[in-house]
């Protein structure tokens, strides 16, 4: 994987991220994650042009930082396919 992550913008409750070397699928995964945060005032994704330019992630919070949001919605996404993992591995036993 050769992911590239670039902060195009932030404010203290907000931030713009670009997802260089991934696609629209990855970042609505993140975008779809922050939403399970309750203090996410806003989240989306956005690309700019179909072939040229990189996913970005928009992330607004009402209370904290957006930073601490993103790292909370990753380590909820990697606890959710540790799990689907493990639980793929058992199926293949039966």
């Amino acid at each position: 994987m050769n992911m590239q992550l670039r902060i195009d913008k932030e404010k203290e409750n907000e931030i713009l991220l670009e997802i260089k070397g991934e696609t629209v699928s990855f970042a609505n995964l993140i975008r779809s994650e922050l939403w399970n945060d309750k203090s996410v005032a806003e989240a989306a994704y956005m690309k700019e042009h179909p072939y040229l330019a990189e996913p970005k992630i928009f992330v607004k919070v009402d209370k904290g930082s957006p930073i601490t949001a993103l790292d909370k919605a990753a380590t909820r996404i990697t606890d959710q396919a540790i799990e689907f993992r493990e639980e793929f591995k058992r199926s293949l036993k039966k």
